[in-house]
């Protein structure tokens, strides 16, 4: 290896161990300081790098990020999937570098615009950071975990931006944020415009995170939310069948809430499979309550499959079908080459569902209408927001046993905190082996049960309307301003 090779190899761990880094600054760890730091650090290498290298210097973060952020895909694949060890290791690095290319993206772009470190920092980078983080959460149908915004739910006073621009909002707080830190120490002469926005970020989130966009409507509502712990290898076994309906079962007719929520995919046999008297024994029991039922199971219409939620009690029965699918978990994409990959690589059931219809009746139920969302449906802040703001309350049924003892869960955790900053509502998640908890609207948490144990959460949750600016602009207006920074980057050249 030649002293040049080496010497750039040698500049790519800073990059890699600050993406490394950013990682505690979300759920469990949530150090949210850490990202808009990290991200300064990584701004100035950014400007003072040769062109042609900075798109490896953003590779090398995003492979510490997402290497240290996702590795627990592993665990679906090898752990759960059944695929062979040194190929569930390639296939998760393969994942990571697609996910890092997106950072490696802003070093190369924001080399190509060039011009001082004053426009780089302050508009470049931010704009750039927060286009190239959306398109990820859009693009081959999204993988938005980890966006920069996360890691401030809720705790963090750049939150606050939640509800006025969504988690997108909040990224390109952190990016003004991490931008100004390297203005100042690029240029410490030149300190009062980068002092200005830091002071006005930080304490503007602060303020918004004191304004009540939302009103509560009606009484406080019970809830019992169950956490079965099924592990996910005994999951689907037809001799476990009964145990499991049996489980559930008796943590249902233990519960007192008016609205009780089983888990996604909770029982394991398709609706219309699950014996009659079992339905009329829950019926039965929500009715005395006054209330009604959520179950998570999977169901066959007689040509589709569906990942859905099955609602009963006092109200009428209904149905709501996951509309975000999984690739190759839920539905199989490239179908030449996907069912090989599926069946033969992978140990996946029920690989195919069917997409569940875009514009689906609110669930109704225990005088709430209900904003739901099956597995990481929660992690598409718009995707949530059209059912609102008609829904008084959010709900998240999910099974992360896929990811075991991970920092998977705390993340998704996290994801559903900012589903509540952003909506001013109450989020209730009910998962197969956790993290199972009630959620204000303020996203923080009220209430939670322990993992990987047999649980039911009792508590209260308040239904709420009014919409916050978010619900009524999605994502639109902080892609429109980052738009705007990077035309005023054209005009300010011209």
């Amino acid at each position: 290896m030649t002293p040049f090779l080496f010497a750039r190899l040698r500049s790519l761990l800073v990059p890699f161990f600050l993406g490394v880094l950013t990682v505690a600054g979300f759920s469990p760890f949530d150090i949210f300081i850490l990202p808009p730091l990290a991200l300064a650090v990584l701004f100035r290498q950014w400007i003072h790098a040769p062109a042609r290298h900075s798109a490896w210097i953003g590779f090398a973060f995003g492979m510490g990020l997402f290497g240290a952020g996702v590795n627990w895909v592993y665990v679906s694949l090898h752990d759960f999937g059944g695929m062979p060890l040194p190929v569930g290791v390639v296939a998760t690095l393969l994942f990571c570098a697609l996910l890092a290319l997106f950072p490696a993206a802003v070093g190369w772009l924001q080399a190509r615009i060039g011009g001082s470190a004053l426009r780089r920092l302050m508009l470049a980078l931010p704009a750039l950071w927060v286009l190239l983080e959306w398109l990820r959460g859009w693009i081959f149908t999204g993988f938005p975990w980890l966006a920069l915004g996360y890691s401030q739910a809720p705790l963090g006073p750049l939150a606050g931006f939640a509800p006025l621009a969504g988690v997108y909002g909040v990224t390109l707080a952190v990016a003004l944020s991490a931008g100004s830190l390297a203005l100042l120490a690029e240029h410490r002469k030149l300190l009062s415009l980068p002092l200005a926005l830091l002071a006005g970020l930080w304490l503007a989130g602060w303020g918004l995170q004191h304004v009540e966009w939302t009103q509560a409507q009606g009484a406080p509502l019970t809830v019992s939310l169950l956490q079965g712990n099924v592990p996910q290898e005994m999951k689907w076994r037809p001799e476990k069948a009964v145990a499991t309906l049996d489980l559930y079962r008796d943590l249902a007719l233990k519960s007192r809430g008016r609205l009780i929520v089983m888990p996604e995919t909770a029982l394991p046999m398709f609706i219309d499979e699950v014996p009659r008297g079992y339905y009329e024994q829950l019926a039965a029991h929500a009715n005395g309550l006054g209330g009604d039922i959520l179950i998570g199971a999977p169901e066959f219409d007689g040509k589709n499959y569906y990942n859905s939620v099955l609602g009963f009690g006092a109200a009428p029965v209904q149905i709501f079908r996951k509309r975000h699918l999984v690739p190759f978990g839920e539905f199989i994409p490239l179908k030449p080459f996907g069912p090989w990959l599926v069946h033969q690589v992978l140990n996946i059931p029920l690989d195919d569902f069917a997409r569940g219809a875009e514009n689906q009746k609110l669930l109704e139920v225990a005088g709430q209408k209900l904003a739901l969302a099956i597995c990481y449906e929660d992690a598409f802040g718009e995707e949530m927001i059209s059912q609102l703001p008609q829904a008084t309350l959010l709900v998240n049924v999910s099974n992360d046993a896929w990811f075991g003892d991970s920092v998977a869960p705390w993340q998704h955790l996290q994801i559903a905190r900012m589903r509540a900053l952003e909506t001013g509502r109450y989020m209730l998640r009910a998962t197969n082996t956790g993290v199972t908890a009630i959620i204000d609207q303020h996203g923080k948490t009220v209430k939670l049960a322990p993992q990987f144990e047999v649980a039911r959460l009792d508590g209260t949750a308040q239904g709420f309307a009014g919409a916050t600016p978010y619900v009524l602009g999605g994502n639109l207006p902080v892609l429109l301003v980052a738009a705007a920074m990077l035309a005023a980057l054209r005009w300010r050249r011209a």
